[in-house]
């Protein structure tokens, strides 16, 4: 679960770097020939509309709703339980977890989307970059999730193997101090390279806390998984506007130990994380079933995945 949420979101992310290259490096001083800066961004802005507008046509007409089909499809041959959105939203929100999710969510996600906003500007203002040079030297910040949050996920996927949830919160935790940290240091650099360096281990450890966020989500309550990764997600362009507001309203120092110390703190959240069947870092035991599962000692995994059943309290509501 881990390693493949995170390829996706990492590779969709990617969007980020790329967009900064390209709008940044490419067409803003193609389009800026002949117009004021001002018309160039406004006009260059039409290309990722037309490309975003192209994409949803195709995922359209190509794509299913998930990897065992269409809903409509899944929901007749009986391999997804019937749920309301209402219902399945309720429950996932009620759920502690899913807001501390949401909280760490948004101390990397968030920290990425301001990332992609601010470090072009910092560039430009501590190190006398060109706007096309300073956007060139950001998107180095986005093009790290051609792997980088593939490796959070994948290695929370291989802690899970040998220590159960247990391991995927230990990574989860470590990823976002070592990112506060960072921060920290990144804020302080005084030279380019130096800067440049530090900007793309800070963005790997980012990258990798949003691929390790995702392995987790799916186990917080299986049958309302889509209604708690839409909450956790809500979590990082929460925390990109907070962020964003920061860097716009203080000095660019102040509005970077400020996102520090966020992120630092989210990181101990990792602790009250506990989820039902699962040992967490200061309470709860693992069910047999998932000792089995990651002791090896247990009958072999079918290769067929199990879709879950509802819980007693989204049943009520649904019925309701």
């Amino acid at each position: 679960a881990g390693t493949a949420n995170a390829l996706v979101g990492g590779w969709g992310n990617l969007g980020g770097g790329v967009t900064q290259l390209v709008m940044g490096s490419v067409l803003f001083p193609l389009f800026q020939t002949g117009m004021s800066v001002e018309m160039a961004w406004r006009t260059v802005c039409i290309v990722p509309a037309v490309v975003g507008f192209g994409l949803g046509l195709l995922i359209i007409f190509i794509s299913d709703d998930a990897p065992k089909g269409n809903y409509k499809e899944m929901k007749a041959n009986g391999t997804m339980p019937e749920i309301s959105a209402a219902a399945s939203f309720r429950s996932g929100a009620m759920n502690i977890n899913t807001w501390l999710l949401f909280i760490q969510y948004g101390c990397c996600f968030g920290v990425e989307l301001t990332m992609n906003n601010a470090a072009a500007m910092y560039f430009v203002q501590k190190f006398d970059q060109s706007v096309a040079g300073a956007a060139a030297i950001a998107s180095i910040f986005g093009w790290m999730n051609l792997f980088a949050r593939g490796i959070g996920g994948y290695v929370s996927d291989r802690v899970n193997a040998k220590m159960g949830m247990r391991g995927r919160l230990i990574w989860q935790g470590a990823l976002l101090v070592i990112e506060g940290i960072l921060i920290f240091v990144f804020a302080h650099s005084d030279s380019l390279v130096g800067a440049i360096v530090l900007m793309v281990f800070f963005s790997t450890v980012v990258q990798s806390a949003e691929g390790s966020t995702y392995g987790i989500v799916p186990y917080i309550n299986p049958p309302v998984t889509g209604s708690i990764a839409g909450v956790v997600g809500a979590g990082g362009n929460v925390g990109a506007v907070c962020f964003g507001l920061g860097f716009r309203q203080m000095d660019t120092i102040k509005a970077f130990y400020l996102m520090g110390g966020c992120v630092l703190a989210s990181g101990i959240f990792t602790a009250f994380i506990s989820i039902k069947g699962h040992r967490g870092l200061l309470w709860g035991t693992d069910s047999p079933e998932v000792i089995a599962a990651y002791k090896k000692t247990g009958a072999p995994a079918t290769t067929t995945l199990q879709v879950p059943e509802p819980d007693a309290e989204v049943e009520e509501e649904d019925k309701a």
